[in-house]
C-alpha cells in the first residue's frame, strides 16, 4: 500500500452528498427591507445570508464599535486603565448628538465612559475617550482606519469617533461583522458589556437602544445607529447552544423594522445552519510516512479546534479530501504545514486547511538516512 493511499484512508471520509439536496433543503433568507444585510457564524466566519453587503453606506452610531474596539486594544496594550480620569473637553461637553450627560471640566473614568459609550450612545463619551487616547479626535480616527485596514474592513473609512454624519464617513456591512467578530473573539470579557441593559450617570439612567436585548435572551450585543441619512441600523449577535451568529442591518425604515429584521435573520441562522467542532486542537486527524526521519511516522492535525459551518441535517454528508506529497524526509518540525485537508459538500468545496505535524521529525542515524534512502528508489 502506498503511502499517500495509506493517510488518505487515516482521513475521515464522509458521504457525498448531491448538490440538488443542499438547494432544496435551504430556504431563503427572510425579506427584512434592509438596504444592506449581512449574517455570519462568529466561530468560523462562514456567510449565512447577504444582500449587498459590499455596498458603502453611512454607519451612524455603528462607528462606535470601532471606537470602543480601539479603546479595547489602548486597555490591552497597556497604554490606558480602566481607573484612568479623563477630563472633559469643551468639544466633547458640546458634541451633539445622544449623551451620557458628562459635564464639562469633570473627571470621569475610562470605565465610565465606555459604559456610557456602549449602553448610551454616548457621542460626548465617544470623542473624551478618543481625545484621551489619541490627543484628537483626529488623530484618534486615523487609529480607526489604521485597525480597520488591519482585520480586513477595506470598504470602511472613518472621519470621526461617533458617526455623526462625514461626507467619506462609510462603512459596509461585510466589514461591521468582520469588526464585530474580532471584538468577540479579541476582548470577549469587554465584550460582555454590550449586554448591559441599562447606565445610569450623572442621576440620569438611560436604556440600550438594542430591544433585542429584552426580546431574545439569546441576544447579548452589540449596538443600534440611527441617523437621516443611515437609516435605523443594528449589529447584533446571539448564542444558542455553543452557535454564536453576527447580523448586520443597515438602512431599515424604522426602530421596529431594525429589530424585526435582525430577529428575523438570527433566527434562520439558527434555524438554518449549524456549527460543528471538526476536530481539536492536536487530535491526531492523518499519519505520514517520514523519509530519513529519527521517527518513521509524523501524527497530522491541527493546532487550533477546527470547526465548520453547515446546513443543518448536512453534516455526516461531508466529503474530505487529503492531499500529501508523495515524499515527506525529515528534518520536519512541530507545526511544520504537511498536508492539505478539503472538505466539500455537494461537490462545493466548504473548507480547506493544513494539515501540520504534532510532532518533531528530527533527521535519523547515517544507517536510518543510507536505508531510507534505497527504499525511496522502489517508491
Amino acid at each position: 500500500m502506498s503511502n499517500r493511499l495509506y493517510c488518505a484512508i487515516l482521513a475521515l471520509v464522509f458521504t457525498t452528498a448531491s448538490s440538488a439536496y443542499a438547494q432544496s433543503a435551504m430556504p431563503a433568507p427572510p425579506i427584512v427591507g434592509a438596504k444592506s444585510y449581512f449574517v455570519i457564524d462568529a466561530t468560523t466566519g462562514r456567510e449565512l445570508a447577504s444582500l449587498d453587503p459590499d455596498t458603502p453606506l453611512a454607519p451612524a452610531s455603528l462607528t462606535k464599535i470601532m471606537t470602543t474596539y480601539v479603546v479595547f486594544a489602548a486597555l490591552d496594550q497597556g497604554r490606558v486603565r480602566l481607573a484612568d480620569e479623563v477630563t472633559i473637553s469643551e468639544k466633547a461637553w458640546r458634541t451633539p448628538g445622544s449623551r451620557m450627560f458628562v459635564e464639562v471640566g469633570t473627571r470621569v473614568t475610562i470605565e465610565d465612559l465606555l459604559m456610557g459609550l456602549i449602553v448610551q450612545s454616548g457621542n460626548d463619551a465617544g470623542v473624551a475617550l478618543a481625545e484621551h487616547v489619541a490627543g484628537t479626535e483626529g488623530v484618534f480616527a486615523q487609529m480607526m482606519n489604521r485597525y480597520a485596514q488591519q482585520l480586513g474592513m477595506f470598504s470602511s473609512n472613518f472621519l470621526n469617533a461617533t458617526g455623526l454624519p462625514a461626507e467619506g464617513h462609510v462603512t459596509t456591512a461585510r466589514d461591521m461583522a468582520t469588526l464585530a467578530r474580532a471584538m468577540i473573539g479579541e476582548f470577549p470579557g469587554y465584550y460582555a458589556w454590550h449586554a448591559v441593559k441599562e447606565f445610569e450617570f450623572n442621576d440620569i439612567r438611560q436604556r440600550n437602544r438594542n430591544s433585542l436585548l429584552w426580546r431574545d435572551p439569546s441576544v447579548d450585543g452589540i449596538k443600534t445607529g440611527h441617523t437621516d441619512d443611515a437609516g435605523y441600523c443594528l449589529v447584533a449577535s446571539a448564542e444558542r447552544d455553543g452557535m454564536r451568529l453576527v447580523s448586520v442591518v443597515l438602512g431599515m425604515a424604522s426602530e421596529k423594522a431594525r429589530a424585526d429584521g435582525s430577529q428575523a435573520l438570527i433566527n434562520y441562522g439558527f434555524r438554518f445552519f449549524e456549527t460543528r467542532l471538526l476536530f481539536e486542537a492536536g487530535e491526531e486527524v492523518a499519519t505520514a510516512r517520514v523519509w530519513k526521519s529519527a521517527n518513521e511516522t509524523s501524527r497530522l492535525g491541527v493546532l487550533d479546534d477546527l470547526h465548520i459551518t453547515v446546513p443543518r441535517g448536512s453534516y455526516d454528508k461531508l466529503e474530505s479530501t487529503l492531499d500529501l506529497p508523495a515524499v515527506v524526509e525529515a528534518p520536519v518540525a512541530a507545526g511544520q504545514p504537511v498536508a492539505e485537508l478539503r472538505i466539500s459538500l455537494g461537490g462545493n468545496e466548504l473548507l480547506r486547511t493544513p494539515l501540520r505535524a504534532l510532532d518533531d521529525n528530527p533527521a535519523g542515524s547515517l544507517w536510518q538516512r543510507l536505508r531510507d534512502g534505497v527504499g525511496l528508489w522502489f517508491e
